[in-house]
């Protein structure tokens, strides 16, 4: 049973309120609760005050929330506006008292208001953020991959057709990642933006307590013309056994904007001396990486997991910003509990554009929009979810022709976490 909490206040932080706010968020998260001068100064560099939220009671921070601008790239390649949404905690002594829902919707209100078309999120629990009309509309696995078994020649010594691999170092990939990166995730729907400060996090020019540094390798695909193709960043431990080493190189995460510069970056990594297995981080569950191996079934899938959820906010920019590979129209009744989208409207599309209009036709096809954010991307089926009855056909046939207007021919991916 959820209990009211009629004297905790929730409300944006001032600046005065970060150490507190930083106490209650690594409480929430099970970190030691201490706070250093060094995250106040970090924290406070880039939190948006008006974004921040925290719940009080008598004074003292008790949950936490943060939203900040976010680019996400829908189906074809189009960038979207979005509430990204972060550092969610309450403290245990203050559960169940509608906290979350609070800030939620002081949140989802304002960005509504702002113009975003979506809220974004990686959910940590899967069960809190369907009531709040979020929906998962990415997935990622593992990939470990068995060296010896791969079936590559032992004395590969550099990728064909005239490209080449070289290590850099953190400059380096300050230069040419941003751009490079750039131009992957406008072609990745479900890819998110990466701003400066990601940048210098992950290449050690700005280091944070709870994180320590160890520096990473970094390795740059180049074509034959000379073109950056592909970045990735690694790491390997030391481990022997019997004498021999078997040791582990573990992507922190690979970028690549051409199938050849993919395909050379896992093969470079598949090569390195004394590795034995490689752990591809985060991938998208159709990677393409098991048949870049001879023999595929050295890469074996693991922990499967749901990623991005998106929030629909603005139903008709939604369905017009992204792109159709088929022709046809839906009446789509769309059910928003807490009133921010839902409605009836007509979708027309084609490989031309597409049209999204409100509508008094009868609807054809009714779902929440929660479900409507599982389906935006291309990742899920509408007949999938006819089947689990979290859709429902007004007319005989509608969820086959979402599917075959909404789904896509590859999966979208989200490389990242924020």
């Amino acid at each position: 049973m959820t209990r009211p909490a009629p004297h905790t206040e929730v409300r944006p932080i001032t600046e005065a309120d970060i150490p507190d706010w930083i106490r209650a968020l690594n409480t929430g998260f099970l970190r030691t609760p201490s706070v250093t001068d060094t995250e106040i100064a970090d924290r406070a560099s880039y939190i948006i005050p008006s974004r921040t939220l925290g719940a009080f009671d008598a004074g003292r921070c008790v949950a936490t929330f943060r939203s900040f601008p976010q680019e996400l790239t829908t189906v074809g390649g189009a960038a979207v506006p979005a509430d990204a949404i972060s550092n969610v905690t309450v403290t245990p002594t203050h559960r169940r008292r509608g906290l979350l829902t609070r800030m939620m919707a002081h949140d989802l209100a304002a960005a509504k208001a702002r113009g975003d078309v979506v809220a974004t999120l990686i959910a940590a629990e899967y069960p809190i953020y369907g009531r709040y009309g979020f929906g998962p509309a990415t997935f990622t696995v593992e990939w470990t991959v068995d060296v010896p078994r791969t079936g590559l020649d032992p004395r590969w010594c550099g990728p064909e057709g005239g490209g080449r691999i070289d290590i850099v170092d953190g400059a380096d990939v300050r230069k040419i990642g941003p751009e490079l990166h750039e131009r992957m995730r406008r072609a990745q729907p479900g890819a998110i933006d990466r701003d400066e400060r990601w940048w210098q996090v992950n290449t050690g020019v700005l280091r944070l307590d709870r994180d320590p540094w160890a520096e990473p390798f970094f390795a740059v695909y180049r074509s034959a013309a000379g073109d950056v193709e592909g970045l990735v960043s690694y790491k390997a431990d030391d481990h022997w056994a019997d004498n021999k080493p078997m040791n582990t190189a573990t992507v922190n995460w690979l970028i690549a904007t051409t199938p050849d510069a993919e395909r050379a970056l896992w093969h470079y990594l598949c090569s390195i001396d004394w590795v034995t297995t490689v752990k591809s981080g985060s991938r998208s569950p159709d990677d393409l990486l098991p048949f870049y191996l001879p023999d595929p079934r050295a890469a074996r899938m693991s922990t499967p997991a749901d990623w991005l959820w998106v929030r629909i906010l603005d139903v008709v920019r939604a369905l017009e910003a992204r792109t159709y590979d088929g022709e046809g129209a839906l009446v789509l009744e769309v059910v928003d509990r807490a009133g921010l989208s839902g409605g009836r409207y007509r979708l027309e599309a084609s490989p031309d554009g597409a049209s999204c209009t409100p509508t008094t036709s009868a609807a054809e096809l009714t779902l929440d929009i929660a479900d409507l954010g599982r389906l935006w991307l291309g990742d899920e089926s509408a007949v999938r979810l006819a089947a689990l009855g979290l859709v429902r056909e007004e007319r005989a046939g509608a969820a086959r022709v979402a599917d075959a207007l909404l789904r896509t021919s590859r999966r979208p991916w989200c490389p990242d976490i924020f």
